[in-house]
């Protein structure tokens, strides 16, 4: 029979397993379990230091999770999954189940999300002086904006694009599927921007009709969607670390100014 790990080294390894997802008596009984072949589940139990009440329990979870696997002989016996078959098996799983999870929340909040839009516009009692502004400066609440917009564009799509970005228009298949219905969409961007990733990306967008220009520089970001409503993102000139600030907007004569600005930079561009 093997020897049993060091004590140092026991409270190392059960700590370390408790960190990728076992309880105490679940990464007590496996570290048990790797320094010997086999064991009954009492003898197990007074080894890890374990109530005997519970032990049964404890074995039932690790064979479950993959840790621990039944060799039956006279009477029922318990012995370790090698570890490196039993720790990223374990882990891929939690990867999917959270994946899953995931998938739900994100389901159900965007289900919910359309019911309390409904609710928010009959609650706000009507329009106000500035509801067609408004200021956004978390990236994740901004490029929610954005895919809306997007996705709901029927005639034309433009953009200055720069980094850093809240969606990167060169690696969003929103995009694509917009052009692929008909949408006239033009990027214009920025040649720093375009590392040699993006740039493979570039046949691609023309092969579904999106159509992209390079320039030198851009003064701000800018989404415009039916020259109706968009963005412009202004870069925040008082801290070092770069981020932007987002204007959403629902307004024509904005959306036709802004409009102007990009037909006059889209002209003196690169064409690709």
């Amino acid at each position: 029979m093997a020897n049993d790990l060091a004590d140092v080294d026991y409270e190392k390894f059960w700590r370390r397993l408790q960190q990728v997802g076992l309880n105490a008596y679940e990464a007590r009984s496996y570290v048990v379990l790797v320094g010997h072949p086999r064991f009954k589940a009492l003898e197990l139990a007074a080894r890890a230091r374990v109530p005997r009440q519970k032990i049964y329990e404890v074995l039932d979870s690790l064979v479950e999770k993959g840790f621990a696997q039944v060799v039956q002989e006279k009477t029922k016996l318990f012995s370790a999954v090698e570890p490196g078959l039993a720790i990223p098996a374990y882990l891929e799983r939690q990867k999917e189940n959270l994946e899953q999870q995931l998938d739900e929340q994100r389901r159900h909040g965007n289900s919910l999300a359309t019911d309390l839009r409904t609710a928010y516009a009959e609650g706000q009692g009507g329009r106000g002086t500035l509801d067609y502004l408004r200021i956004v400066n978390d990236p994740s609440q901004i490029a929610v904006h954005y895919r809306s917009m997007l996705s709901s564009v029927e005639r034309e799509f433009i953009e200055f694009s720069r980094p850093p970005y809240a969606v990167d228009p060169l690696d969003e298949q929103l995009v694509k599927q917009a052009a692929a219905r008909g949408v006239r969409s033009r990027i214009l961007v920025e040649s720093g921007a375009l590392d040699d990733e993006h740039r493979g990306r570039l046949q691609d967008y023309k092969s579904v009709g999106v159509e992209v220009r390079e320039v030198l520089s851009l003064p701000l970001k800018l989404a415009l969607f039916d020259c109706n409503q968009g963005l412009v993102a202004l870069l925040d000139p008082v801290i070092t670390r770069p981020s932007w600030t987002a204007v959403v907007f629902d307004h024509a004569g904005l959306a036709e100014a802004m409009a102007g600005l990009f037909e006059e930079r889209w002209r003196r561009a690169i064409t690709h």
